[in-house]
């Protein structure tokens, strides 16, 4: 069940009136009803993959009441890696086990062996990576001690399935949403209005741009050998855009159905194309994961605050087990890579936090310092993306190649000017209204507070128009489920 389809449109509309208008002076009854409810809503693609998730539920909850009942350290450790091999393992067999079968078979092909050993046709659960990062997350919190172990069952259940982000995040901290679960929720009218606006807005991103975009970037990346290099430059320009839209569309959807159900969800995008070096970035991009890997991985293994060589053996693991993360394949390890080794001449010079503010933070326009320097991370980001969209590291490196010919600076060999050209506008507009919002949480927020009622009805009627316009009968998938 798509946020752009019909049928969660229907589904929600049920849940919203039952939850508010026959559930709200009792709090268990909601919390059930947001567990059915979400449950619902993930068998709607595959119920038999609800017993993943009902097993992470019951492991993490009855581990960290283990972990919390005792002060041996042994035993604390032990019921941890309980949880980390049963969470990994399941993550590991459904997402990685045929991506390790081929290569050990490929490796000892090299060396004339040639055992027999069977792939598995594997059905990859939608969201798994996600749900998985968030009890494991629970678990290591209480083990640190940062955390007392819940023991309302039905209530730590609502936190793993919590239908608005269970698909593709944010990968939520117990310390965050948890803790709402156990206190009573009342119908806030600003707050839900606030919510409505952001999920327009990412329905705006996904719909009009993202999946417009996907149209043309699917297009040249299976014919790409055959394309000028102005196509070629265009189709990774649009992928840019095509996977920040589609992600941080769903993230600011998730985000407002959060806010109507009585949420407050993390912030998982901060505008990450007005970053103004690599690190900054890394702030503002998925930052749910990229502070989960800080604080799980990074930090316990010394960080910055360590020898120099550590540091960098530690940068390299965090971005290739990010880039890991998202796929079992050679092009995401390197995608990794390749950031791991942009970003490291800035922490070992100790500039990865130079940018903590916001760009050209009390003016309209940047500085020509800023634009320069907004231009050349996208440029790099951009580079990264096409490994990321690869169907192989050949295919990424042909692509280069491509881009690179002398038909780089013939306008008149682009394909489909028509369709380029409507992206190029939608993008814009999207560009203009997050960088006028930018110092909000979401693109559209800013007029919300500024313009006055009738330009900015006008403004929603508009917006709303576009996305009916451009709206697909079947909802296209969110790019991040395959992950």
């Amino acid at each position: 069940m798509l946020f752009n389809s019909l049928e969660f449109a229907i589904f929600f509309l049920f849940v919203f009136c039952l939850y508010w208008f026959c559930m709200s002076k009792k709090l268990k009854l909601q919390n059930i009803f947001i567990v059915v409810s979400s449950y619902f809503f993930y068998g709607w693609w595959d119920w038999r993959f609800l017993s993943l998730i009902l097993i992470s539920t019951l492991e993490d909850y009855f581990v960290a009441l283990k972990i919390n009942s005792t002060s041996d350290e042994h035993k604390r450790k032990f019921w941890l890696l309980i949880s980390i091999f049963v969470n990994l393992g399941i993550l590991g067999f459904f997402k990685y086990y045929n991506f390790f079968i081929d290569n050990f078979v490929a490796m000892l092909g090299f060396w004339g062996i040639k055992p027999n050993i069977w792939s598995l046709n594997i059905i990859l659960p939608v969201g798994i990576s996600f749900y998985t990062f968030q009890t494991m997350s629970y678990t290591i919190d209480v083990y640190k001690r940062k955390l007392e172990p819940t023991r309302d069952f039905i209530s730590f259940a609502a936190f793993v399935s919590f239908f608005p982000q269970l698909v593709a995040g944010p990968i939520e901290r117990a310390s965050n949403l948890l803790p709402q679960f156990h206190v009573k929720r009342t119908f806030d009218y600003e707050k839900a209005v606030n919510g409505m606006r952001q999920i327009l807005w990412g329905l705006f991103k996904k719909i009009v741009i993202a999946d417009n975009c996907a149209v043309y970037v699917d297009y040249v990346f299976r014919n790409y050998q055959s394309l000028s290099g102005i196509t070629l430059l265009a189709g990774a320009v649009f992928f840019a855009f095509q996977i920040y839209c589609d992600f941080s569309g769903y993230s600011d959807i998730a985000t407002g159905i959060g806010r109507l159900l009585g949420f407050n969800l993390m912030r998982n995008f901060n505008y990450p194309y007005f970053s103004r070096d690599i690190a900054e970035f890394w702030r503002r991009w998925h930052i749910s994961l990229s502070t989960w890997f800080r604080d799980y991985i990074y930090v316990p293994l010394g960080g910055s605050q360590t020898s120099r060589a550590k540091v960098i053996r530690n940068i390299f693991i965090i971005f290739l087990v990010s880039g890991f993360w998202h796929g079992a394949n050679w092009t995401f390890i390197v995608w990794g890579a390749f950031h791991a080794v942009l970003f490291l001449p800035l922490i070992i010079l100790g500039k990865n936090r130079r940018y903590t503010d916001t760009a050209a933070i009390g003016k309209i326009i940047p500085n020509i310092k800023e634009i320069f320097q907004i231009s050349l991370t996208f440029v790099l980001v951009l580079a990264g993306w096409v490994f990321f969209r690869s169907e192989n590291i050949g295919h990424a490196f042909e692509y280069y190649k491509g881009i690179a010919d002398i038909s780089l600076f013939s306008l008149s060999s682009l394909y489909n000017k028509k369709s380029a050209l409507y992206a190029v506008i939608f993008i814009s507009i999207m560009l203009i209204v997050e960088w006028i919002g930018r110092n909000n949480q979401f693109g559209l927020e800013k007029f919300a507070l500024t313009w006055k009622k009738p330009f900015r009805w006008a403004f929603y009627l508009f917006i709303s128009f576009i996305i009916i316009t451009f709206v697909k009968t079947e909802g296209t998938p969110f790019i991040y489920f395959q992950f």
